[in-house]
């Protein structure tokens, strides 16, 4: 049996395509951010009140990483109107993706946080500088030293994972390319090109994110030049 490729049609629907695949950057990097934010609430929380926030976030992070994207996307898009709080397509998908990343990334700054030398911390809180700002000026530099490979991983995981949100018909390159599909019928080129731009996509953050590490946490790693 033989296949004749045919991209004419999805050469036509390729702006369909590269604005789905715009959407899709900005609810990757949307999620990283807030996702991110939500993060270090978190760990800031679980050092500063412990008895309080420590159950509490351990329960968000449980929660999240035991269950399905999918379902915490149905669960916010579909689930949350019922209890009056209605969020487009696009507005659910932004806060599945952060508070998803938010739990991984408190997992994994935890870890960071705690290769951090409470001596250090001593000193700070000894020097008078108030717990948050040992928190900010001590701890999270080593702490982003430490964990910033993990997190670029957590991050290009998100981008990839964000082609779920098209079960709900936010318009990202996913759902972009099934209604090209839906119309050309040309399921093998339509996504044969797609997985090419996730590729793209996911190899240029991923070189980006590499130069931010090499940039700004690895620099005391190079060896100096002896004069």
């Amino acid at each position: 049996m033989t296949y004749v490729f045919q991209f004419g049609d999805v050469w036509r629907s390729i702006d369909e395509l590269l604005w789905g695949g715009l959407l899709t950057i900005e609810l990757s990097l949307g999620g990283l951010l807030f996702g991110l934010a939500l993060a270090v609430l978190s760990a800031y929380a679980r050092m500063t009140w412990p008895r309080v926030a420590t159950p509490v976030v351990g329960a968000y992070v449980e929660a999240i990483r035991n269950t399905p994207l999918l379902v915490q996307v149905f669960l916010i898009f579909f689930g949350l109107p019922a209890l009056g709080v209605r969020l487009s397509a696009d507005q659910a998908a932004l806060f599945a993706l952060s508070v998803n990343f938010g739990a991984y990334a408190t997992e994994i700054l935890r870890s960071g946080l705690e290769s951090v030398p409470a001596g250090q911390v001593e000193a700070g809180l000894a020097l008078g500088l108030k717990r948050w700002q040992v928190f900010v000026k001590v701890e999270m530099f080593q702490a982003m030293r430490v964990v910033f490979p993990a997190l670029s991983s957590q991050f290009i995981l998100l981008l990839l994972g964000s082609s779920i949100v098209s079960a709900i018909a936010a318009r990202e390159m996913t759902a972009a390319a099934n209604d090209v599909q839906s119309r050309t019928f040309r399921s093998f080129e339509v996504y044969l090109v797609v997985t090419a731009f996730y590729f793209v996509i996911a190899t240029v953050f991923s070189t980006m994110l590499e130069a931010v590490d090499r940039l700004v946490f690895r620099r005391q790693d190079r060896p100096r030049e002896v004069s």
